[in-house]
């Protein structure tokens, strides 16, 4: 008779390790007490609890070890630091569990990385759970970014992040005040007793390109590829495009097909055409197969999705895909044959979406088209060259003004938000340095591509939520009530309508009615940026969640796989649902992972492009010391007053130049001087006078003119 053995993995073995522990509270267990418990001899038990107490999960006193919570204690990861304070997040953390606030006499030298013991403390900051580090587990390999300087004992290094002058060891950087990446070299008791081992020299201090380099690398975003993703991509390229892959594609490359993209734009990932029909139009959106070529398990694979996001900032980009694909065999370039994934789209006459299809197909774009000369050809302005070089689509631009002019008609009509942001087109030179700075126009042509796109985007995410597929849901939830409060408060003071705004909760229509209300006013900027404030942040999701600030039920991202892994993501499930049969499990699971992720790396991007380009505005305003310039009050705070100049770059006067009184702050909107009533509102225009400028961290300090 066979004698069957039930095998327990070593995660359950674990799970009932932490259990035994919890039961037996302040007692403890030795390692034959759990071996006795567990009746099983696969894994020593001693290994187990060995592993329990280098999670944080239990403590080992004179070969007994105890559940970490029976005394207070809970295990957690170091995550960020700060000169006065850090945050530690539980090993056990549930989803949205806030981390842990550790004060700074309460870190004890731990640093990011280090897996701790917290005690948790009473209170907390702003509601936030508290906690001191009892314990150090485990080191981590923490770098950090500082400025190198020669002192008369020796090189230091002040690191940004402790706000404190540590001692440099082994190589010093080629001269001083250069910015530097550090980790460091020996612990002390606390942080004042380290030392530091340089790891790269990114340049002087005071120039940006310098700073913007060492953001980078503290947030994970590296320029340079393994060598296997690298090698890959030369194959693929090298490959080039045999007549095989062609085979059971839609052929359209005697379609009048096009790109349109900024002048400088070199991963050319969307192409469309335009047709009249007998009900209306038939929109066609080709982008990129980047699937085709960076298949599931690969190091293309694994490096985009670690990546997630192309990080743009000033003129440059950290692509997610080696050059060899974003700007070379993925890229639309015209005259060369590519391979696509076209959303073939009719519409009524009304510009109604009633019927789509995805089909894998192989284009030749026509020309590369440029937002600025197809503005111009809408404005009337085109002449010679310039109508030339456009003559095989110009009718086809017509076609496409009248289509996206109706498109935005119906967007606008559903309440769909078009809020306006600040944003900057920086010019670099050949050396990297700042040369001009200016607000980024946007015109007809950026606003006809858009609607294309989002239709293509909705049409994507109406199939995956109608066929009931795994996928990656662009998702906008609704604006938190407290936050919508905060912005009546705010409109009312400025003495803006707050009609819109009385239903609750309020739809996506009535925030753009706020902005039409605005429109021309001096407010406007500012009502803008309060209405941004007031929104909450939009994210992936694995479920169709909606998107409150396009006012749609289903949205995804289809049509930037070059740049997004979520858009790449999308294209691979389609492919499968257009080969057939049902999408097994691992999709699902894909998807779920997929979507957080990417908004884990669209969050630490979006985050280091902001610091890079306040890196460069500093910088630029750094050759204006002393000029006096025109702005606008964009924020108020007890501290000072917020001032954005030239259209987009944004300083602050601090509270202690501004004339002699005493300020009383209304918690939002004004700074008032008690006895004079001279006050600072958001929205005014101010005249001011750069006084000083900080590159590194890209603070900009202003004066009254």
């Amino acid at each position: 008779m066979a004698i069957f053995v039930k095998q327990i993995s070593k995660v359950a073995l674990y799970k009932r390790t932490l259990l035994f522990l919890e039961k037996a509270g302040r007692k403890g267990l030795s390692a034959h007490e759990l071996g006795a418990k567990l009746k099983q001899k696969t894994v020593p038990p001693l290994e187990l609890l060995e592993q329990a107490a280098a999670e944080g999960r239990a403590l080992k006193k004179k070969g007994r070890f105890y559940a970490a919570a029976a005394k207070g204690l809970k295990g957690a990861l170091m995550v960020r630091l700060n000169k006065t304070y850090g945050f530690a997040r539980l090993f056990d953390a549930k989803e949205n569990e806030p981390d842990i606030f550790i004060p700074g006499a309460g870190l004890h030298g731990a640093l990011p990385g280090d897996q701790v013991l917290v005690r948790m403390l009473p209170g907390g900051e702003g509601g936030r759970p508290s906690g001191e580090i009892t314990a150090i587990l485990a080191k981590g390999d923490p770098e950090f970014i500082g400025i190198a300087l020669l002192k008369r004992n020796g090189w230091q290094v002040w690191v940004d992040k402790l706000s404190q002058k540590l001692p440099l060891l082994g190589e010093p950087p080629a001269a001083d005040r250069e910015r530097v990446l550090v980790k460091v070299e020996r612990r002390g008791g606390d942080h004042r007793q380290y030392a530091l081992r340089m790891v790269k020299d990114y340049g002087p201090a005071d120039e940006a390109k310098a700073a913007a380099a060492a953001i980078l690398d503290a947030a994970g975003i590296v320029p340079d590829f393994p060598l296997a993703a690298q090698d890959e991509a030369r194959c693929l390229a090298h490959r080039g495009l045999p007549e095989g892959e062609l085979a059971g594609r839609l052929d359209l490359r005697d379609w009048d097909i096009f790109t349109i993209d900024g002048a400088d734009a070199k991963d050319l990932d969307d192409a469309v055409s335009v047709s009249r029909t007998k009900t209306g139009w038939l929109l066609g959106v080709h982008i990129a197969d980047v699937s085709h070529y960076v298949r599931p398990g690969s190091a293309l694979d694994r490096e985009a999705f670690s990546r997630g996001v192309s990080v743009y900032y000033a003129r440059e980009v950290v692509p997610m895909l080696p050059r060899e694909l974003s700007n070379g065999i993925c890229s639309l370039n015209p005259g060369e044959d590519r391979l696509c994934f076209s959303a073939l789209m009719e519409l009524d006459a009304d510009g109604a979406l009633y019927r789509w299809q995805f089909q894998k197909s192989v284009i030749r774009s026509r020309i590369k088209g440029v937002y600025g000369e197809i503005n111009r050809i809408f404005a009337g302005e085109a002449e010679g060259m310039l109508r030339e070089k456009y003559a095989p689509v110009m009718d086809e631009l017509s076609v496409i003004r009248e289509l996206g002019a109706i498109l935005r008609r119906r967007q606008q009509a559903r309440g769909s938000l078009d809020i306006q942001s600040a944003e900057c087109k920086i010019t670099t030179g050949e050396d990297g340095k700042v040369l001009d700075i200016a607000p980024r126009q946007s015109g007809e042509a950026e606003r006809v591509i858009e609607s294309f796109m989002l239709l293509a985007n909705e049409a994507a995410a109406r199939l995956a939520a109608e066929a009931n597929l795994p996928f990656v849901y662009r998702v906008h939830g609704r604006p938190a009530p407290e936050k919508v409060e905060q912005l009546k408060g705010v409109l009312k003071a400025l003495g803006e309508d707050l009609s819109p705004l009385r239903a609750e909760p309020p739809a996506t229509a009535a925030f753009a009615a706020v902005l039409r209300n605005a429109a021309g006013k001096p407010v406007e900027n500012a009502v803008h940026w309060q209405v941004l404030r007031t929104m909450a942040k939009a994210c992936y999701n694995a479920r169709p969640l909606g998107h409150y600030g396009l006012a749609l039920s289903d949205y995804a991202h289809f049509t930037s796989p070059i740049r997004r892994y979520p858009d790449l993501a999308v294209h691979r499930v389609l492919t499968a649902y257009l080969e057939g049969g049902g999408l097994p499990r691992q999709y699902r699971d894909f998807a779920v992972r997929t979507a957080k992720q990417a908004s884990l790396t669209e969050a630490n991007a979006a985050s280091a492009e902001r610091a890079c380009e306040d890196c460069y505005k500093a910088e630029y305003m750094g050759s204006r010391i002393g000029l006096a310039c025109d702005g606008v009050i964009s924020g108020v705070a007890a501290h000072g007053v917020y001032v954005t100049i030239y259209g987009c770059i944004e300083g602050m006067v601090p509270a202690g130049v501004l004339p002699q009184g005493e300020y009383l702050f209304d918690g939002g909107l004004e700074l008032m001087e008690a006895r004079t009533r001279r006050r600072y509102r958001l929205g005014e225009p101010l005249r001011v006078v750069c006084t000083s400028v900080d590159i590194p961290t890209g603070k900009i300090l202003l004066d009254l003119a």
